[in-house]
């Protein structure tokens, strides 16, 4: 086996952004650059199928009635199904059949394609390795073999400072309208409006972290009354004030 070094960054540019894999104390300098290129390949696979910017892709002709879901490739009607979950799990807040347009799994892909890449690092001989999807991170393990990862959550009111620093155990997904402005629908009142600055969700997948960080910033605190019952997801909101409110079991470092 060869080493490499304590940290090593790899660069993946897909889906309209970059996709930063980080994996830590690695020895298999080899084996880590075969896993990247099958991340690069499966992120790159998962764009073509979804992505609502190319016209040819499976889910625009599905979008437009062009193409039936049987027709599809089969991780269509994975993701759908795996939606279908989350709207129910967020009592319809996330909701991607409601977007104008036809069905928009977006809310949900980005977390399930970077979850899905995370898991081809985990066979690796190494103390743990991050995916971060603009913002939407996946995880294991930790910096070192007895330590935490830890990271920030920025203010909506100002990227370069951070709002919270928080233990990343397994995923975080953060949604608000600061970056992009005014693109999250609301299911129920049916426009395109936030009830939060920013919204942040943690636990084990990164998929439903996505779509009920989605949720969140749209039903603010109906919301954060569901995420404070469910086993194993936490939740915090940014209000436009700049006060934090969170779940009791939110990984906030507070020292």
């Amino acid at each position: 086996m060869s080493v490499v070094e304590s940290t090593t960054r790899h660069f993946i540019e897909v889906m309209g952004t970059v996709v930063t894999v980080d994996l830590f104390n690695c020895v298999d300098a080899a084996g880590a650059s075969v896993a990247v290129e099958a991340a690069r390949e499966l992120l790159h696979e998962v764009d073509r199928i979804f992505s609502t910017y190319k016209e040819a892709s499976p889910l625009s002709r599905l979008r437009r009635g062009e193409i039936s879901l049987g027709e599809t490739p089969p991780q269509v009607a994975d993701v759908l199904d795996l939606c279908q979950r989350a709207k129910s799990l967020s009592a319809g807040w996330f909701d991607p059949w409601a977007i104008p347009g036809g069905v928009d799994p977006t809310g949900y892909v980005k977390g399930w394609a970077a979850q899905r890449a995370l898991d081809l690092f985990r066979a690796l001989p190494l103390s743990g390795a991050i995916v971060n999807a603009a913002g939407d991170i996946a995880s294991f393990g930790g910096p070192t073999n007895d330590s935490v990862f830890r990271t920030g959550i920025v203010r909506p009111d100002d990227p370069q400072r951070l709002a919270a620093v928080i233990e990343l155990r397994h995923c975080l997904a953060t949604s608000g309208e600061a970056q992009r402005g005014a693109h999250l629908f609301n299911p129920f009142t049916r426009d395109f409006a936030s009830a939060v600055a920013s919204a942040s969700v943690t636990g084990p997948d990164l998929g439903v972290c996505d779509a009920l960080a989605t949720a969140l910033s749209v039903g603010g605190h109906d919301v954060m009354v569901l995420i404070d019952v469910m086993d194993e997801y936490e939740a915090l909101t940014i209000d436009a004030a700049g006060n934090l409110h969170a779940t009791p079991g939110f990984p906030l470092v507070r020292d």
